[in-house]
């Protein structure tokens, strides 16, 4: 993972969009939870589906367990109460900024519930197991703590009911935990997520699931399609419970021309004028870096808002996007919770840090599409956190080099 990306272009080709990572956390838990693992490896293909199998592989029986949960947010806010359905004590380990991610408001919900839980350093402690009942979160924090309730209390003896106290953030990923769940024959109430209504004593029942195309990471290839990176997305699903499909329509209002062709394939054609606009990340903050170099070259000024939530991320995402596209030469900077973008023509292109954050390394290779001179990413290779072959793929009809 240590070294630096040149990224100097151009493009083209149909390139195959690897499957969805939210989804494939969901769906290797909830095989595992049906007592049959054969998804676990198919839908590992980033670091993070692979920290969620190897922990789901530990899932079953009791007994003192460690769960690596490397610096996977989803595996560790999903495997903490899914884990606590078995008596014994786990600990659950962490990477990098992981455990610095916010945890406080879940945690002490589910020392109410039966669970001992203590924190210190990079490791989580828990003891006990889950109970039933009925949990109080704050939605504008992460949709993952309910995720990661909606996966467990199905399996407890008794009915449960999730009350959100604060109005949700990234209310898409609830859909997709809720689908997935039903493939499995799981089900839980959603009263228009102020609350969901779980029933005791359900099973897991094992189904083939077949993992859709991730919008999040075809998200870059789109928005390079408008810069001038012609290429065609494969695989996406056109109705996607992803919340990041709304980029084809963001993409749309900026101005560039969209086409949908046939097996889920989506075309983005080069736009001379991309339209300056405000979007807010309420619900989409994982598209916040190829959005923002997208802006970058608007014909104006342009506003994200609601991007407080950037800087509990990988890094402080927020701060990272702005100072990044600014050592390129962008006119961005970055508020408590926005980010102003002033466009420009191009960019001059250098050198710029990753902040191992795969979303900020993407985010550079989509800038390198109009700088004069070639972009250097360090520590490009993050990306296998979500995307091992995007450099791969991005490169499909060019000649970067590895330096």
């Amino acid at each position: 993972m240590g070294y630096t990306k040149r990224v100097a272009l151009f493009p083209g080709g149909a390139i195959e969009m690897p499957p969805s990572k939210s989804i494939a956390h969901r769906v290797i838990i909830c095989a595992a939870l049906s007592g049959r693992g054969e998804s676990l490896t198919q839908a590992a293909t980033s670091e993070d589906t692979a920290a969620t199998a190897r922990c789901a592989e530990g899932l079953s029986g009791g007994g003192d367990k460690v769960f690596d949960c490397g610096e996977s947010g989803s595996t560790l806010r999903f495997m903490i109460p899914v884990a606590s359905l078995y008596p014994g004590r786990k600990t659950f380990v962490g990477h990098g900024r992981l455990m610095k991610r916010p945890l406080g408001p879940y945690l002490d919900e589910l020392r109410g519930h039966g669970l001992d839980i203590s924190l210190s350093g990079d490791a989580i402690t828990a003891e006990g197991t889950l109970r039933p009942g009925i949990y109080r979160l704050p939605g504008d924090i992460s949709s993952q703590f309910i995720t990661g309730l909606l996966l467990a209390l199905p399996l407890l003896p008794g009915d449960s009911e999730i009350r959100l106290t604060s109005p949700i953030v990234s209310a898409s990923y609830v859909d997709v935990t809720l689908d997935v769940m039903s493939k499995f024959g799981v089900t839980a109430y959603n009263d228009n997520y102020a609350r969901l209504l779980i029933h005791g004593k359900q099973r897991y029942i094992y189904s083939d699931v077949q993992i859709e195309a991730d919008y999040s990471q075809a998200a870059y290839f789109l928005v390079a399609g408008a810069l001038g990176y012609e290429c065609e997305c494969l695989g996406l699903a056109p109705f996607s419970r992803q919340g990041d499909s709304y980029i084809v329509e963001l993409i749309k209002d900026c101005g560039a021309r969209v086409r949908k062709g046939r097996n889920g394939g989506i075309t983005v054609f080069p736009c001379d004028r991309i339209k300056p606009m405000v979007i807010d990340a309420t619900h989409i903050p994982d598209l916040v870096p190829p959005l923002a170099a997208l802006l970058t070259f608007a014909d104006g000024e342009s506003r994200i808002i609601n991007a407080g939530r950037l800087r509990m991320k990988e890094c402080d995402r927020l701060a990272a996007v702005c100072s990044e596209l600014k050592r390129l030469g962008a006119k961005v900077r970055a508020g408590t919770d926005y980010i102003l973008i002033s466009g420009v023509k191009r960019l001059a292109g250098g050198v710029m840090s990753s902040h191992n954050d795969h979303r900020i390394a993407m985010m550079g290779a989509v800038a390198a599409i109009r700088s004069d001179r070639p972009v250097f990413i360090e520590n490009a290779g993050c990306v296998a956190k979500s995307y091992p072959g995007f450099w791969d793929d991005f490169e499909k009809r060019n000649k970067g080099v590895m330096i």
